[in-house]
Order: C-alpha cells, then structure tokens, then sequence
C-alpha cells in the first residue's frame, strides 16, 4: 500500500486499490494503489512501457474494448466502476481534465482554437456564439497567452509546441475540474518553456485546489513539482511516498537505479587535436513568399553570420530554444542547406564543391536524428538500412564484406546479432537509436553530427546511448555536434558548447565556462530552467 503524506486530511479526491489491467490475459498494470488529496501533484514515474500511461487511461475507462480493468476506482464520493458510458461523458472533461504529451495529435488540425475550446464549453457548460468565445478568451489570458483575440482565429499549425500546450491546459481546465492527469506535459518542450508549463500548472492547482496526477519519465521535474511520486516498473508499484523522502533515500532497488541514470562524468580529455572543421562568416537566409502587388520582402535570416571551429575528437554542444537556429546551423555545416561563408572540412572547401564531388565527401560526416522511429525506413530489414550508405559509398565490397560489416557494427554498438533482419518496430526506442547510430558509424566518418539523440529516450536509456557515444568517440577518434536543450547531458558529453538565440551566437566557451558560470541573461536562464546543479565527478 502507498504511503499517505501527512500534508493533507480527509477523503481522497481520487483513490484506486488494487488497479489491475490485462490485455488479452497479459497483465501491464498489477495492483497499484495510490491515493491523490484536493490541491496535491502525486508523480507517476518509470521507464516507457512500465504501466504509466495505462494506469490513467485504464482508471478513467479510456483503454480498448480489449482491456480487463479491476479493483477500486474512486473519484470522490463517485464509484467509477459503476459508471455508464453516458455517465464518462459527463465526468471527463468537466471533473477530469487531460493534458497530454503531444498536443499537435491532441488538437484537431481543422479546427481553430476557438472551436476546439468552445466545443468542451458547449458539451459540458451549454455555452455557444459570443459567450463561449468570451470564456474561452478568459482562459487563454489564464494560461498565459499573448495576443489571445488573434490566437482564437488561429490553427494548431500556425502555434509554436508551447502554444499549443497552453493551448491544451486550457482546454483541460475549461470546465474547473477537481483532477488534472498530465500524461508528459512537456517532453518534446524547451527546458525554459518547460518550467513555464510547469510553473502554469502549479499556480492552476494552487488557485483551483485541484488534485493533479502527473504522468513522467523525467525525475528532475518531479523533484521540483511535485508533492509525492509513486515508482512504477513492470506495471509493479515499487515505492510511493514524499517527493524530498523517496530522493534521499530511496527504498527499492528500481528507484535507486533511476536515480542513478542521472546524466553524470565529464567529456573525454583533449590535448591539442588538429583542426577538423571551420565556419567563417557562416551565414542562412530564406527566402520568404512575394505577395500579389507588394515588394519581395527581405529574407528571413535563421542563422546570422557566426564563426565555428571543431577539433578531431572533440565535441561541440549546440543549445538553445526551439527557433534558435541550432539544426539550421548542423544541415548549413553538412551541405544540406543553403547557405553563404565557408566551410573548411578537414583542408578541404566544403562550400565549393557540389555534385559527385560532395557526394563522395558525405561518407566523411554523418547524422543521427532525435526521433530513430520515423528515420529508419519501416519497410526495410536493420541490416539493409545499416548497409545502405555502404553499399552507396563502396559498390566494391561484395554481400559477404558487406554482411560482415554490418555484424561487426551491430556488435559494436551494443545490438545482437540476429536482429539484422528484424524491422525497426520491434525494436525500443533505445534499440532503434543504436540502429541510427551503428547507420552513421558503419562508414566510419569523422565527424557525427547530433541532433536531440536522446530527447526521447527514458534517463536510464539515455545513460547508455551516452556511454555507447563516449566509447565510440574514444575508439575511433570521433568528433560529435551534439545538438540539445537537455542541458545535463550536454554538459556530460561537450569539451565546448555555443548558446544560440533568435539564429544568434550569445555565448560559448567550455561547458564549464558557460554552464558552470554563464555570462548572458539568456544562458543563465537555459542554465536555471534545467535545474542543473554543481557536479561532483
């Protein structure tokens, strides 16, 4: 049984005993209890696939018809159990809102957020014409968004990932409810934006007194917003009980190992490697749309002009807020996309050369993507997207070498063997970013470059996709652009790191220098929203 915090008295808002969930007689979810009092944030952590998200859907009846739900459920003086179908309708919504992860899948692209706040208002308040869009102007001031007369005509499209979240917190909070359920509020957010959500639903929960069960992976926001945590693995409760308890001393096994998984160590040590990459006055414009009978307006400058230098063997963290310019910059480096200045690549003019030319260069300098999902062609076996880029780069090797490389990197990076003519949906998202990375490593370049590699990946996950980077750098001498707004692994991987805002170049130097002691305003706000605290390695 979990433990009760003394902080609050009385009846639970939301209790469940003994919640049991099977799929098909395989059971996800195994006797959890837990208990959430009126104005209190229970934390619900663990790695993907350990029964979080199940646990919610299951408990608010919003599994599959496939799923078995068991045990006590309540909501109040309500017994959800006994609910019918017509009686969920009432109750989701208006006592219990959602906020989820992605809320691009969340909101419908057809509609504006006008319509889609108005739609939870009709259902569930009977507002409509003037007086739902005046409400629903109301809680777009609530969450804290600017200009909301024109954000109301506006798509889900046309709002940054922050936007649309708040965009969704108003949505979830629309009709008062006493329980809030955040099922990864802010993942796939900057960390500065990140601590504005959460901060958001702090004073929500504050000013409402509603209940808020939040749904992460991420221990360093649990630490900071949340009042108690329940350890899941497996679908088994291994702990519950006060945030700053649980932290210092944690009881169970599972528990100690995800605090473990905190980013930790320090770079590879460098002595005075030669030069590998330059950028001088390194300069990406984009051309914006001439509008009928006006002049051509300027173009959009997404990276200003900046100089950058990349030893062999060294990394480069890239920071900054979605918008910054930092994946612009990594595809102008790598000849992806336009761009003006030089480019100098191991004594060679990058910008200069095109056609076969570059082509034959591209072996030379490699990408790893944040999402391994959608950069890995579902339709084709590992060992056929690991050896794809070979067989393009050396058409000599016969299908023996060629099978025989790929073996060898599958080996390397940590993959069995007999998964080469397995297809990337069986694999876990760590699994699959070894395949990106045993991908880019297979034709052995110099430089990888590093774009938000493990942003979507669960702490203990993220540990070893670090120790594989780090090993692979110190075997082959690698140097690594190491694109991220997770600022305590950049700090674990980068020699130097370079902040970036508005296509800009605010601050660099050492990541001792610029995360330990950050000069800008900018910086020491990125440095502050990660929560990052002196090491100790």
């Amino acid at each position: 049984m979990p433990e009760m915090t003394t902080s609050h008295t009385g009846r639970p808002l939301l209790s469940l005993d003994e919640l049991t969930i099977t799929f098909d007689g395989e059971t996800v979810v195994d006797g959890l209890s837990l208990h959430i009092h009126a104005g209190e944030a229970l934390a619900l952590v663990g790695e993907s696939g350990s029964g979080k998200s199940v646990s919610a859907l299951g408990a608010m009846n919003l599994l599959p018809g496939n799923a078995q739900v068991s045990g006590r459920r309540q909501l109040g003086e309500t017994n959800l159990a006994t609910l019918r179908r017509r009686d969920w309708q009432g109750l989701l919504g208006s006592r219990v809102g959602f906020v989820f992860q992605e809320p691009m899948t969340s909101l419908n692209p057809l509609h504006t957020v006008e319509k889609q706040i108005g739609e939870t208002l009709r259902l569930h308040q009977g507002l409509s014409g003037k007086a739902a869009r005046a409400r629903a102007r109301e809680l777009l001031i609530q969450v804290q968004l600017p200009r909301p007369d024109e954000l109301l005509d506006a798509w889900p499209h046309q709002l940054s990932g922050g936007q649309r979240q708040r965009v969704m917190i108003a949505m979830a909070i629309a009709n008062e409810p006493d329980l809030l359920i955040a099922d990864e509020p802010t993942t796939a957010l900057d960390v500065t934006v990140q601590q504005d959500i959460l901060a958001l639903l702090r004073e929500l929960r504050e000013r409402h007194g509603m209940g808020m069960l939040l749904i992460t992976h991420d221990l360093n926001l649990v630490r900071r917003h949340a009042d108690r945590v329940c350890v899941l693995y497996h679908g088994r409760e291994q702990e519950t009980g006060p945030v700053e308890r649980v932290f210092r001393d944690p009881q169970s096994h599972y528990t100690r190992t995800l605090l473990d998984a905190e980013p930790r160590g320090r770079p590879l040590p460098l002595d005075t490697p030669p030069m590998l990459l330059a950028a001088r006055s390194l300069r990406v414009a984009f051309s914006r749309p001439k509008r009928l009978f006006s002049r051509t307006p300027p173009p959009f400058v997404a990276v200003q002009p900046l100089d950058l230098t990349l030893r062999r063997g060294e990394t480069l963290g890239i920071v900054g807020e979605s918008g910054s310019g930092k994946t612009t910059l990594a595809m102008a480096l790598l000849r992806l996309t336009g761009s003006d200045g030089e480019i100098d690549f191991a004594g060679e003019r990058l910008d200069t050369l095109s056609g076969n030319t570059l082509r034959k260069q591209r072996r030379r300098f490699q990408i790893v993507f944040q999402d391994p999902y959608g950069s890995l062609s579902p339709r084709l076996p590992v060992a056929k997207i690991i050896s794809e880029g070979l067989r393009f780069h050396h058409p000599e090797l016969d299908d023996a070498e060629v099978d025989r490389r790929v073996q060898a990197t599958l080996e390397e990076v940590g993959l069995p063997s007999d998964c080469a003519s397995r297809y990337p949906h069986e694999f876990s998202g760590g699994q699959r970013q070894r395949i990106a990375v045993a991908r880019a490593v297979i034709l052995e370049p110099e430089l990888i470059v590093l774009d938000e590699p493990t942003s979507a990946l669960d702490r203990t996950v993220q540990k070893q996709l670090v120790e594989l980077l780090r090993d692979l750098q110190a075997r082959r001498g690698l140097s690594y652009l190491f694109i991220s707004h997770d600022l305590a692994v950049v700090r674990t991987m980068a020699h130097r790191v370079m902040v970036m805002k508005d296509g800009e170049v605010v601050e660099e130097g050492t990541s001792e220098q610029v995360l330990g002691a950050p000069q800008t305003s900018y910086t020491r706000a990125l440095v502050e929203a990660a929560g990052l605290a002196p090491t100790t390695d």
